[in-house]
């Protein structure tokens, strides 16, 4: 059974902005957490951005910070990534994954989505 679901992507520009969603099933739903993760073609996967689902606690990577907002619709089971600004380099394929603790590693992640690309052009 799938339990994360990521749709939103579309072929955009640098510069454009783009809005990913990520729905969850009821079991992903009781993890404390949604994370957003991306990997670049022969990259390792990385963290993007993360937010609990209790109290809306967020964190995010370095290289988004100030471009990317993570969210989450608590009464949806959807976590949110808006994406401003975008730049070539992040170019990438965007999973997101549920886990039962605050910025595990990819490992400890119970769920995981099928994956979306999205890639930005010059």
């Amino acid at each position: 059974q799938t339990q994360l679901v990521e749709s939103g992507s579309r072929p955009v520009q640098a510069g454009d902005s783009l809005r990913l969603s990520c729905v969850a099933s009821e079991r992903a739903r009781n993890m404390e957490m949604i994370t957003w993760y991306r990997q670049a073609s022969g990259g390792g996967r990385m963290f993007v951005a993360g937010v609990r689902w209790s109290d809306g606690s967020t964190d995010y990577a370095d290289f988004v910070k100030g471009r990317f907002i993570i969210s989450r619709d608590n009464g949806k089971n959807t976590v949110y990534l808006q994406m401003n600004s975008l730049k070539v380099e992040d170019t990438a394929v965007y999973y997101c994954a549920a886990g039962d603790g605050w910025l595990l590693s990819t490992a400890q992640m119970t769920y995981w989505g099928q994956g979306t690309q999205v890639t930005v052009s010059s």
